[in-house]
């Protein structure tokens, strides 16, 4: 007969998810995994099938718990810049309630970490990058009529990359403060770029 499972998969996932998002995939080693989840092995094995698939299941629950709250403003349907900057917003509200500097963003930070050696990990950053840039695009175009689509689509991109770089920032600062005022001057050119 076998043994009953001993721990909550939800906890389990969560407490993974905590471990990369703060250590990174490379210095967050199985036995990291099991000190702080408190899960053998064989139990984490049979869970999640080895390190890597943690990782994976991880970057889908930070998409469900992270980036849907604070991202699908972006996405309604009449969402302009003022969504853009309610999303800065809540995330770096978020980080300065968690305490800055923090762990950025575990997308952000996949991206240099594990994305350029990974193959599945790249697909995943590509899925996410592909949704902001669509998030964004959508909510420039909602803010001026008639913007050429080609500016629409440099313009976005130009926001994804300023939002990688914003969380990157997140990871060492403490200063929230500083933070807003980098998304407050970056959002004025932005409108500048749309009059």
């Amino acid at each position: 007969m076998a043994r009953p499972r001993s721990y909550d998969s939800e906890t389990l996932a969560l407490r993974t998810l905590t471990a990369f998002w703060q250590g990174g995939y490379h210095a967050t080693s199985m036995d990291d995994l099991v000190r702080v989840t408190g899960v053998s092995r064989h139990g984490i094995y049979k869970e999640f099938g080895g390190k890597k698939d943690m990782f994976l299941s991880s970057f889908d629950l930070y998409q469900k718990l992270v980036v849907d709250p604070a991202f699908g403003q972006v996405e309604q349907r009449a969402a302009t810049i003022d969504d853009i900057a309610a999303y800065f917003e809540q995330q770096i509200a978020l980080a300065e309630q968690n305490g800055l500097p923090g762990p950025g963003c575990l997308v952000a930070n996949s991206a240099t970490e594990v994305a350029p050696h990974d193959d599945d990990v790249q697909r995943k950053i590509d899925h996410h990058n592909d949704r902001l840039r669509r998030g964004f695009a959508s909510a420039i175009r909602n803010s001026v009529h008639g913007i050429p689509p080609r500016r629409c689509r440099q313009l976005a991109e130009t926001v994804l990359v300023f939002a990688t770089g914003l969380w990157a920032l997140s990871r060492v600062t403490s200063s929230a403060r500083d933070l807003r005022r980098v998304v407050a001057t970056f959002l004025g050119m932005i409108e500048g770029e749309l009059r």
